[in-house]
């Protein structure tokens, strides 16, 4: 029976051990990039292999270190610099808008600037001389001397743009482009300059040639044009004869040099999906993909690795001394973050934040350490900030602008859960579902989906209910209803299924005319087969709940229904499992949709026999019972 089905005070709880903090703090690993080998692993071969296409597109949360380890993954690569050239630019005698360019060994594009200078100048009157010392530049020394025969008077022509220069450079370049336009990335002309090529000024594509170009690739997709004009830079870059083509609203196309660069996307998971199914070239062009992972098991060696960063960080900060019971926080903390018990996030940025704020409040108190509480207020102290809107929900409730009962019995009616987001915040909320059953043949209305507020997913979650119906009950009479399901009192858009199973409780209801208890609360997804199945956002979905029940009044009844299988992501607040210790609140994990019932019933829902029935008072032989009436009803019309 129900009471069976709780969850015990110990089963709800999840700590890390201060004794196993203590044991795995003064490590040495405060530089390294924890919990990314897969990652790691496809950027050491891309940023290493030299061939055509082996770009990089590194994905993940923001936060978890995709940028420090782009560094210093492309820091290994840096050391080799024979791809390294000076890159000059000179006047195109035939097409004076298509600049001409030359590569240099670093130091000598230098050399042949000041030669050419000191020519232009009067002050260097052999150019045959200089085309000996830079056969590099012959070409362009010919044609010199033949403008000069021409009787060009002039000289200006033949001075040189050194755009890149690598002279005592001892590394390959690394440059990210924060903010990647057309100019930035393609460089820019001064239009004072009275020669093409004079004009010309390095975008970071030139200046990267021979290295390494981060950008970020939301930013490159969102300006119109960029990303195919990437494109081409990176399908033109080994054919030296093609120009550039890019400097938009110019007529100026300088040639394109002969050297490779390795272009470094950072970007979502969301953006590679995106460019992967929409642009057939993409992964030809981006064939390493680095995937950063939002968590990490909890290992000894991750915690361990996990405490070295967070002291490293408040040491480098001047932050206080950390206690063990507040480093046994922060990992709880890290793992509710990715919403799973014995994983850690990522996500370091966010266990930074949370730890700069409880150095604030411990300095407000006087404290000499950040300890257990600090850590604790810091995390209160942000859901005080952010929770307007929660509260103003829960006051609605109490109010009765919110048509919500949290005690009695009703049919039809279940208390379901959502779970709201608001910038950095997000919080659970109950909202009420209903159903309404009668004989016809239309099935199952979708009430969001008739008012345009029902997602795909969410679609699908009402057909799957159809199925349940079918092979639970109507196995020897077709099924007969025309029932509608609405979220009350809704007015933005639903999508998934969390709410599924909810949805079929309280369509269950209302076809056996049975009352469901108005103090329970419930969450999950629904199979075909009844088998309830995780959802996210389990912890804030269960904390608003029990935030609800307790501005109206906790009787000690009031319970909340989870999947089982979302027990493993339970990191309730400490409030919350002080209710549970002390019998004020209560949470049920189910499987079935039959354990969900009883315990929402009071009754016990029975089992198909041999030959086919249901026990005579069970909930599920008064509902086949019921459906078999609508059957019959439509066929006497």
């Amino acid at each position: 029976m129900a009471h069976a089905n709780e969850l015990s005070y110990d089963e709800a709880r999840y700590e890390y051990d201060t004794t196993v903090v203590h044991e795995c703090r003064g490590s040495s690993y405060a530089n390294e990039i924890i919990g990314q080998p897969r990652a790691l692993r496809a950027m050491a071969m891309g940023l290493a292999l030299k061939q055509d296409g082996y770009n990089l597109f590194v994905s993940g949360d923001s936060g978890s270190g995709r940028m420090t380890a782009v560094k210093r993954m492309a820091e290994q690569q840096r050391g080799d610099v024979s791809l390294l050239r000076d890159i000059v630019y000179t006047f195109n005698f035939k097409e004076p808008d298509q600049p001409k360019v030359l590569l240099f060994t670093p130091g000598r594009g230098e050399a042949f600037r000041v030669r050419m200078e000191a020519f232009v100048d009067g002050t260097e009157s052999d150019i045959k001389e200089i085309a000996e010392e830079f056969p590099e530049a012959i070409l362009f020394l010919n044609h010199v001397s033949e403008d000069i025969h021409r009787g060009n008077v002039d000289r200006n022509r033949y001075r040189v743009n050194l755009i890149v220069n690598h002279a005592g450079d001892a590394k390959r370049p690394f440059i990210v482009e924060p903010h990647p336009s057309f100019t930035t990335l393609f460089g820019s002309l001064d239009k004072e300059a009275h020669y093409a090529h004079l004009a010309l000024h390095a975008g970071s594509l030139l200046r990267a040639m021979g290295g390494f170009l981060v950008l970020d690739a939301d930013e490159v997709i969102a300006k119109r044009g960029l990303w195919d004009a990437l494109k081409r830079f990176l399908l033109t870059i080994g054919d030296a004869l093609d120009p550039l083509g890019e400097l938009v609203g110019t007529p100026v196309r300088p040639q394109l040099p002969s050297l490779p660069v390795k272009i470094i996307l950072v970007g979502s998971e969301e953006t590679y999906d995106l460019l992967s199914d929409k642009d057939e070239l993409f992964l030809s062009l981006f064939k390493i993909s680095a995937q950063f992972d939002y968590s990490m098991e909890a290992s000894s060696v991750n915690i361990t690795k996990t405490i070295t960063i967070l002291e490293h960080y408040a040491k480098e900060q001047g932050l206080l001394p950390l206690s063990d019971d507040a480093l046994a926080q922060i990992l709880r903390y890290s793992s509710w973050l990715c919403e799973t018990r014995g994983e850690l996030s990522t996500r370091f940025s966010q266990l930074f934040d949370l730890l700069t704020e409880a150095d604030y409040w411990a300095r407000i108190d006087g404290r000499q350490v950040i300890d257990r509480q600090e850590v604790l207020r810091a995390n209160d102290e942000r859901t005080f900030a952010l929770g307007i809107s929660e509260e103003k929900i829960i006051q609605d409730i109490v109010d009765g602008e919110m048509l919500i009962s949290l005690s009695g019995s009703k049919v039809g009616v279940v208390n379901g859960l959502a779970v709201m987001d608001r910038g950095a915040s997000s919080f659970g909320t109950p909202t009420v579902i209903t159903a309404t059953v009668a004989p016809g043949n239309e099935g199952i209305v979708n009430i969001e989906h008739e008012a345009g507020l029902s997602g795909e997913i969410h679609d699908k979650g009402l057909l799957i209910l159809e199925g349940y119906l079918r092979k639970h009950y109507a196995r020897n009479f077709p099924l007969s209803i025309y029932a509608g399901i609405a979220f009350e009192q809704n007015y933005s858009e639903i999508d998934g299924d969390s709410a599924s199973s909810t949805e079929l409780y309280a369509l269950l209801s209302a076809i056996g005319e049975i009352p469901i208890r108005q103090d329970v609360a419930v969450t999950g997804s629904v199979n075909q087969l009844g088998m309830i199945q995780p959802v996210g956002g389990i912890n804030e979905k269960i904390e608003g709940f029990y935030h609800t029940c307790k501005l109206t009044g906790l009787t000690g009844h009031q319970a909340v229904i989870i999947p089982k299988s979302n027990m493993k992501n339970l990191i309730l607040p400490y409030e919350v499992l002080d209710a549970i210790r002390g019998g004020k609140f209560h949470i049920y994990p189910v499987t079935t949709i039959d354990e969900g019932m009883e315990i929402l019933t009071g009754r016990r829902m029975g089992q198909r026999s041999p030959k086919g029935t249901f026990p005579q008072d069970s909930f599920n032989a008064q509902v086949e019972e019921k459906l078999r009436r609508m059957y019959q009803a439509t066929q006497n019309k």
